[in-house]
Formats: structure tokens, sequence, C-alpha cells
């Protein structure tokens, strides 16, 4: 199955360069849900960085590395101090991030909770 990821790191291979959109709300408030993140393919990647990865099977188009071993090794976490786990798969780095239209910096109440 083809995915939005897969095509992303296609992209960041091919180019270096890539756009993915925001899904959850793992990392507000630095970047709201459906936000429009441009993402760049770097050689190692520093504390602090947000990061497409891929830990336990899971994606993440947009974690926090918050922990760094020898050898590539990432911690990813969300930004609110959940730790997702270690992982070498690190694949670009958040450097442009353009919030959704009609974004106030606020989020609204709705049936099934905050969005």
């Amino acid at each position: 199955m083809y995915s939005r990821f897969d095509r992303a790191i296609k992209e960041l291979e091919e180019t270096g360069e890539t756009k993915l959109r925001a899904i959850g709300n793992s990392m507000t408030p630095k970047i709201p849900n459906h936000s429009l993140l441009t993402l760049k393919k770097f050689e190692s990647y520093k504390l602090g960085d947000m990061v497409l990865c891929k830990v336990r099977g899971n994606w993440y188009e947009s974690h926090l590395v918050t922990g760094i071993r020898a050898k590539g090794c990432y911690q990813i976490s969300n930004n609110h101090g959940h730790v997702n786990g270690w992982t070498r798969k690190v694949y670009g780095k958040v450097v442009k991030i353009i919030l959704p239209r009609k974004w106030d910096g606020k989020f609204k109440k709705t049936r099934s909770g905050i969005s």
C-alpha cells in the first residue's frame, strides 16, 4: 500500500524536500492540526528538531527529537511530554509550517472535543 509517508520519503530521497499535512493534536501549540509542513532531509538531527520518523511501526510527521544516542539513534516525543521511543528511521526535519486557514491561535470546542 502506497501511503502519504511513502510518497514523502521518496520525494525526500529524490529532491531532498517534501510537504506533508500535520494530522492530530500531539504537537500543539507548536504545530496545529492540518498545518502544512515543509520538510528537508539532513545528514543528522539535533535536540528539539521536529522530524518525520517511524517508531515501533508508527509514523510521526512532526515529532520532537528529545534524545540522541551514538550512530544516529534518536528518542522521539510529542509536544506534551509523551515519549514514543527510540529509532534510527528519521527521514526529514520540519523547516516551515503554514498554519491552517482561519487559524486564530485558539482551539474551538466541537462535539468530539477540541479541534
